[in-house]
């Protein structure tokens, strides 16, 4: 079998700061480092529930260049660096039995939660048939559109919430109780990776109880988008509309697979600044 363990930071155990998650900040290898424990938790859980799988690791924060590689548990395959197909599901395909959501953060607007946004501070919000989906939506339904099932998600109390809500029968596991948008209650990092390597184990042991998040197409995406300069530029995409008096833009997808893509499309556009 093969699993992918989409690894962002925000909701990794003991971070609570941009300090902690941006690369020009001083306690970012602090953040890296606790990132790749979690992660190899996480590996190491997968492993003893089926020590026969292929394990692919998906760095899934900022530049997709935070684990440690020399780090990481020598068993599993990293996914590195970006662009790349799917961005933070990097290596997800058909094939792929299982998908596990580590680290991860609520959408923008959901909080009080722990460094709540989505996919960029450019994006307000991705709305998909009228529904607000974050990063986690996003990302379990881009799994489900290829049959695919989000079986565990751990970040801060109210991430797990945002998965339950989408996936029931998935497992959560919440390193850390919110306080606000830089500050949490949290489980002490090894006893955050004891929980974590156990409810992998579990998670994946089950793994036929838990059903892929299906929404099926054609679909309505509308984005609210920060700048006015990276709307202008998203009026430039065939078939993408500003929405008269906002800085929203819509768009109709074929199915998930091409609203997932023009929304990766928009979060990179957002980076572009006026000449």
């Amino acid at each position: 079998m093969k699993v992918l363990i989409s690894v962002d930071m925000e909701g990794v155990s003991g971070i609570v700061h941009p300090s902690e998650t941006n690369p020009d900040r001083y306690d970012y290898e602090r953040g890296r480092a606790l990132m790749t424990a979690e992660a190899n938790a996480v590996v190491a859980g997968v492993l003893d529930a089926e020590p026969t799988a292929t394990v692919w690791v998906a760095d899934a924060h900022g530049p997709f260049r935070n684990m440690l590689p020399e780090e990481l548990d020598r068993r599993a395959h990293l996914v590195r660096g970006k662009p790349r197909p799917l961005g933070m599901l990097g290596g997800l395909d058909e094939r792929t039995d299982a998908v596990l959501l580590i680290g991860y953060h609520t959408r923008a607007g959901g909080g009080p939660a722990v460094l709540a946004h989505t996919m960029s501070d450019a994006i307000l919000d991705v709305r998909v048939a009228g529904r607000s989906f974050g990063e986690i939506g996003l990302n379990a339904a881009m799994a489900g559109h290829l049959g695919v099932p989000v079986v565990l998600l751990s970040g801060d109390d109210n991430a797990c919430a945002e998965l339950r809500d989408l996936v029931p029968s998935a497992t959560t596991v919440a390193v850390k109780q919110a306080l606000g948008q830089a500050a949490a209650v949290a489980l002490h990092p090894e006893v955050a990776r004891e929980r974590l390597r156990q409810a992998a184990a579990d998670a994946v042991r089950r793994r036929a109880q838990v059903s892929p998040l299906t929404i099926t197409g054609p679909l309505d995406v509308e984005v609210d988008i920060y700048s006015p300069v990276t709307v202008d530029l998203a009026t430039l995409i065939p078939g993408v509309s500003r929405a008269e008096g906002s800085r929203t833009v819509t768009f109709t997808a074929t199915d998930f697979a091409d609203a997932y893509g023009l929304v990766l499309l928009l979060v990179q556009l957002a980076t572009i600044k006026p000449g």
